[in-house]
């Protein structure tokens, strides 16, 4: 079959030197596993790390991708739950399933978990022409949700999911910040606090800002201004006059990191809760400690989710409550330009590949 590799890291982000469409071995079924095709697959930023081989020194040669939905074409001889035929997607995190911290819920918490595509190797992610998971890393594809939908939602509905609503409880009523409205994640967190009928304002760069309204944000502002933060705080102002409730936000949500993590902090009510799912911009981010403990917020982390997370993001999908925000598509053969689109953040929403003839 065919699929995208590398077999060298590329630490200066050139993946057309490194990207090549190669022929591997087709999958055979485990006892405990599924077979499935690859209708498509979606791009997330840890194929980036993985190719510049930091902070993880991944296994080469190397398939990326940990998102991925198609058909079932095979299954182990211990397999239960799936037939031949079934439309699935995948779930990304490999976890014991059998330590304390996974069976009280906290599969993410795993020591042993990895990151399927990212971490696992040699040559085992979804870039690839067929698809081999276990059993427990499979989840059915509900009606009405496409393959290229539940590609693209399968990782990062799964974290959007697991930040708001399994980290942060998100209520009812409540005035929530979404940063990077315009990512993966950012896209399905506006429609999730939506969902939950908060007050929504969501931060992006200048070309996105409309799209970020389109998909439910009652607000949109460019982060890229330096005072981005004083027009936030004017709207939950503007916001309070109309619902008698303190100006200030309630819940932000965040992946950007360094850049614009204090002035989340000073934008938080008190009691107000900042939710982390990583820092695209950088880790070093300086904190002015005050309104942490005078204020009494809440710094929460939260990293990937629970596969039951994943399939009631996928059921609001269902019920087309939620949608996949979707950028382009793109041929294994453009698997460089495409990652080189994702690094410089020149899209909304998710990028896709799909093999030839998917």
């Amino acid at each position: 079959m065919k699929a995208v590799v590398y077999r060298e890291y590329a630490p200066d982000d050139d993946y057309a030197k490194i990207l090549k469409v190669e022929d591997i071995d087709d999958p055979k079924p485990k006892a405990d596993e599924v077979i499935f095709t690859n209708k498509a697959s979606a791009l997330n930023y840890n194929d980036i790390w993985g190719m510049r081989g930091v902070p993880i020194p991944v296994p080469v040669p190397h398939v990326s991708g940990s998102d991925v939905a198609g058909d079932v074409i095979a299954v182990g001889e211990d397999v239960k739950g799936f037939k031949v035929g079934d439309k699935v997607v995948s779930h990304s995190n490999l976890a014991c399933r059998v330590c304390e911290l996974c069976t009280s819920g906290r599969e993410f918490d795993c020591a042993k978990r990895q990151v399927w595509g990212f971490q696992t190797g040699p040559l085992w992610g979804a870039y690839s022409e067929q698809i081999h998971l276990p059993e427990v890393n499979v989840s059915k594809i509900p009606e009405g949700v496409s393959y290229e939908e539940a590609a693209a939602a399968s990782m990062t509905i799964l974290t959007s999911w697991h930040m708001l609503v399994g980290r942060a409880k998100i209520t009812p009523g409540q005035t929530v910040l979404i940063m990077g409205g315009g990512s993966g994640v950012g896209s399905f967190g506006i429609q999730i606090a939506k969902l939950y009928n908060c007050k929504v304002i969501a931060t992006a760069s200048p070309d996105k800002l409309e799209k970020c309204k389109e998909l439910g944000a009652d607000y949109a502002v460019d982060h890229r201004k330096d005072d981005w933060h004083k027009e936030v705080r004017a709207i939950t102002k503007e916001i309070a006059k109309s619902t008698g409730v303190q100006p200030g936000i309630d819940l932000t949500f965040d992946h950007i990191g360094q850049t614009h993590f204090n002035k989340q902090l000073t934008l938080l009510k008190y009691g107000g809760t900042l939710v982390s799912c990583g820092a695209t911009t950088g880790y070093d981010a300086q904190i002015d400690l005050r309104h942490i403990f005078f204020k009494g917020i809440n710094v929460l982390g939260s990293t990937q989710g629970t596969k039951a997370e994943m399939e009631q993001g996928l059921y609001w999908m269902g019920q087309g409550k939620i949608k996949a925000a979707i950028d382009s598509i793109h041929s294994f053969e453009q698997a460089a330009e495409a990652h080189t689109k994702m690094l410089q953040g020149k899209f909304f929403g998710k990028i896709l590949m799909k093999p030839e003839g998917a």
